[in-house]
């Protein structure tokens, strides 16, 4: 029995779509993550003996055509066919899936990801040929799926999933949550046997870099955050220092022009000691000397563990400054503060270590004037590099729930990518308008980027470090349009 796992395509017309970015879209830094959680999936069924195809169509790219020849061409003997989704391509990825279903009717059609997993009766009442989705996060599922598939066994037994029979949809209890994450196998294990890693761009990384997950689950409540609320919960859980850092020696060894690390998981700095011991073993195994890497880390981080991880290879932290209005911070739970932030980055800055900041706008109570406190703190701060976005309100999160119960998302999924596949806003507040939050993030990106100082700064950096000048060049490239 063959699974095949599909990050299905999108509009390959307009460019690469990043379907598991937090923020799904064609990015403007023309930045493309590898479909981590898919991956993860696929390669514990792999280990589990299960025959399995893997197609990323963005990032070959392919179309709708070519994605159902090579679908053809390699697709005997599946049985079950596990589509990633996102909620601006939900519609797209349904109809892809029907598809499938139309060709290979004894297949189970299933669906993974955020959206679904936040929307299942909304979602299977749309596309009415779909066999189910997976709720919550998937690795375990889909291996338990296809054993009841490949048995013929209930279906009823299978935790964590929604279907139909005889036309009904029925819900599963959840799965639990996965404790022993050294059990998953390296992604980058599976991305050496069936990705081109060179497919793949992280405008932040140095070119070309392996993106992975070391733990699953934050801890912070921040209310717009999707993956926490809708796939992994806010308990973190670990794979082991000794797991991370053995997939860091599988890197060193089997992709030897691979730059940088990305660190994907939401706070990877939540744990100082495991931070700490991850350092430890980096250092001791001469890693830091190979591979540079980067992370999610929270502004509550201290100096001491900054020059632990700069010492150990750490180049860049990403945290999520967000406002520069405390009102704003308290509104969407996000538990820091200004003169948090302030020290965070001071304290970086010491360390020797990059920052790329995230900002937002459009959260509760934001107006124009709280607008300009993000951007004043931001070139105040004057970090490596910023992003400014609008929120982009995803189900199954309380943010989402916030502005469809005030009436202020205007638009449907659809309308979440503008038609060229880039990010879009369909929010409307109270004297704050869609167009209005746009341009603003269009102007900030314009003041903070092409500053004099600016361009100094980043030739400076790109002077002591040439693949960070490289890095800087192709990014600005994409990006200068939109200034």
């Amino acid at each position: 029995m063959k699974i095949f796992f599909i990050n299905p395509p999108y509009k390959a017309q307009y460019g690469k779509f990043s379907r598991e970015s937090r923020s799904p879209a064609v990015t403007k830094s023309g930045a493309l993550y590898y479909p981590l959680w898919l991956i993860y999936a696929a390669a514990y069924c792999e280990k589990k003996e299960y025959e399995i195809e893997f197609l990323d169509a963005p990032a070959r790219p392919m179309d709708w055509a070519e994605s159902l020849k090579y679908i053809e061409e390699h697709g005997d003997k599946t049985k079950l066919f596990v589509l990633d989704t996102s909620t601006p391509s939900i519609s797209n990825d349904i109809e892809f899936g029907e598809k499938l279903k139309k060709k290979y009717p004894e297949a189970f059609v299933f669906l993974v990801g955020t959206h679904p997993s936040s929307t299942v009766e909304e979602t299977m009442e749309q596309g009415m040929l779909i066999d189910g989705i997976a709720r919550k996060e998937y690795d375990y599922t889909v291996f338990h799926l296809a054993e009841a598939l490949r048995t013929g066994a209930d279906l009823s037994t299978v935790r964590g999933i929604s279907y139909r029979n005889n036309g009904v949809i029925i819900h599963n209890p959840d799965a639990e949550y996965i404790e022993d994450l050294d059990t998953i196998p390296y992604a980058a294990e599976f991305i050496h046997k069936h990705l081109n890693y060179k497919d793949y761009f992280f405008a932040a990384a140095h070119y070309p870099e392996i993106q992975i997950f070391t733990g699953r689950g934050c801890p912070s409540r921040c209310n717009f955050c999707v993956y926490p609320q809708t796939m992994h919960g806010h308990k973190y859980r670990l794979r082991t220092p000794e797991n991370v850092v053995g997939e860091f020696e599988y890197i060193a060894e089997h992709f030897p022009d691979v730059q940088e690390v990305v660190i994907e998981d939401d706070t990877f700095t939540a744990n100082k000691k495991r931070v700490m011991d991850i350092c430890s073993l980096l250092i001791e195994k001469k890693l830091n000397k190979r591979l540079k890497w980067l992370c999610n880390a929270r502004v509550n981080l201290d100096l001491e563990t900054m020059k632990a991880m700069k010492k150990a290879g750490c180049r860049l932290i990403i945290p999520g400054i967000e406002s520069g209005n405390q009102q704003i911070l308290n509104n969407i739970k996000k538990g820091t503060t200004l003169e948090q932030i302030d020290r965070y980055v001071k304290n970086a800055k010491k360390a020797g270590l990059l920052i790329h900041a995230c900002y937002m706008v459009g959260n509760k109570g934001e107006t124009k004037e709280t607008m300009e406190n993000t951007l004043k703190l931001a070139l105040h701060l004057n970090t490596d590099t910023a992003q400014f976005f609008p929120l982009i309100p995803y189900p199954g999160t309380e943010a989402y729930d916030w502005a469809r119960e005030n009436g202020y998302i205007k638009a449907g999924y659809d309308h979440y990518c503008k038609e060229n596949g880039t990010h879009n806003c369909v929010l409307e507040l109270p004297g704050l308008s869609s167009k209005e939050m746009v341009d603003f993030c269009d102007e900030a990106r314009r003041r903070y980027y092409m500053r004099p100082s600016y361009f100094a700064h980043r030739l400076a950096v790109g002077f002591r470090d040439p693949s960070d000048l490289k890095r800087s060049l192709k990014a600005f490239g994409r990006l200068k349009k939109y200034l």
